[in-house]
């Protein structure tokens, strides 16, 4: 039997809370919009709302933390809830862990379109429209753990369409038991879609804004529809106005297009392109295959700032936020066989290197200098075995820089 066809818009993760990060420097111009950037995905979120044809808003967790989000986050929040009261569009939410509903101010009352799911049971709702149902929610908060807990999602069976409200890592395997015909989650900052047999089981749609280089790529809210056949089709709707990139590029790419200048020009562009005319927060990773390498490379602090000279001011623009060189792998033969400090150094850090840097200790070195700090000594005592690798290739490139003449690159690695 055909049921009712609606549109309903999904998001979460607003993080009111949180600017944005992964910066050291930023232009000035730039200051203010990334200031109020998160604001402005939300408020698309709400605008999006009022505006298409939908019959609710879904909200699957950390919206924001009211205390720390203070009472321009909390008036933006509450105000976009009114504005669809005044528009009869319910909204739906499920928290999560930083908007647990026990942190809700009593003084800050929801208008009465909004139902915010407990924490402690699962509640079912049916979403009306004209006198008949077009669909039923099964909505929980969080209870405080990272994974979704499925079989917290009690329900009776039913022939109406039913959707799964929630917040916390799922897989398929454990949505599946819940026998929901979609689910709407939220935990993620990033957009996940999990498909089963080619169609859509669940979505996390990730935060409208994306806050550091761990987020990478467009970010926004889901518009889904679902027709009488119980069709469903999601639309990943972006509303990001700052778009972070995690660029890596190596030898080959630099010799592909004669020097590392035209090569993070040509990326630049093309990232623009595909941002549609949003701004760009860039971290750069660039490989150095062997030791020629990095002379076509050239000095990492003169590169970021060229990079953030030319790109950083424009309109959009696209500022450089990082620039990581990691140390080749091996060196010329040539430099190996000199008969210099230079090859001296060069042959023991490839003895240390045969040895996965097994043999590495540091702690000597720092009691040849009672000044340091203590965290600083403990720090450099202790290096895990797992990190001595890149401590002696980074040590390696810093004292080949040293010894060739060149300037070390003191740009911050991460």
């Amino acid at each position: 039997m055909p049921g009712e066809s609606f549109r309903f818009i999904h998001a979460s993760d607003f993080h009111l809370e949180k600017p944005l990060g992964d910066l050291d420097e930023l232009a000035p111009p730039l200051r203010d919009q990334m200031a109020t950037a998160p604001h402005d995905a939300v408020n698309a979120v709400f605008e999006a709302a009022l505006s298409n044809n939908i019959d609710f808003l879904l909200l699957s967790g950390d919206l924001l933390h009211p205390q720390s989000a203070g009472p321009y986050g909390m008036n933006l929040l509450l105000d976009g809830f009114e504005k669809l009261h005044q528009a009869n569009k319910p909204v739906y939410w499920a928290a999560g862990n930083v908007d647990d509903p026990q942190k809700w101010p009593e003084a800050a009352a929801m208008p009465s379109n909004v139902t915010l799911f407990s924490k402690d049971r699962s509640s079912t709702v049916d979403v009306i429209r004209g006198g008949r149902t077009i669909c039923r929610l099964v909505g929980r908060s969080s209870d405080g753990r990272s994974s979704l807990h499925v079989p917290g999602f009690e329900s009776e069976s039913s022939d109406e369409f039913t959707i799964g409200v929630g917040y916390g890592s799922a897989t398929l395997e454990t949505l599946d038991e819940a026998r929901f015909d979609f689910w709407c989650l939220g935990g993620k900052h990033n957009r996940l879609e999990l498909e089963n047999d080619g169609q859509i089981a669940a979505v996390y749609c990730g935060t409208p804004q994306g806050r550091d280089l761990n987020e990478t790529g467009g970010h926004g809210y889901s518009i889904i529809d679902v027709d009488a056949e119980r069709n469903i089709r999601v639309h990943e709707t972006p509303c990001d106005l700052f778009r972070y990139c995690s660029v890596r590029l190596n030898a080959a790419d630099i010799a592909s297009v004669g020097s590392i200048q035209n090569l993070i020009g040509e990326r630049i562009v093309r990232l623009q392109h595909d941002a549609g005319g949003r701004h760009l927060i860039i971290g750069w990773d660039i490989t150095a295959d062997d030791g020629e390498s990095l002379t076509a490379i050239g000095d990492g602090e003169e590169l970021l700032d060229w990079a953030r000279r030319e790109y950083g001011h424009g309109a959009p623009a696209a500022w450089s936020t990082s620039l990581r060189i990691r140390p080749p792998q091996k060196y010329p033969k040539s430099w190996h066989d000199e008969d210099t400090i230079l090859g001296d150094y060069l042959r023991i850090a490839a003895d240390h290197r045969k040895a996965d840097g097994e043999r590495i200790n540091l702690l000597p070195m720092t009691e040849e200098h009672p000044g340091l700090p203590h965290s600083v000594t403990t720090l450099l005592a202790e290096i895990p075995q797992t990190r001595k690798t890149e401590t002696l290739d980074q040590a390696t490139l810093l004292g080949v820089e040293l010894l060739r003449g060149g300037k070390p690159n003191w740009v911050k690695q991460s």
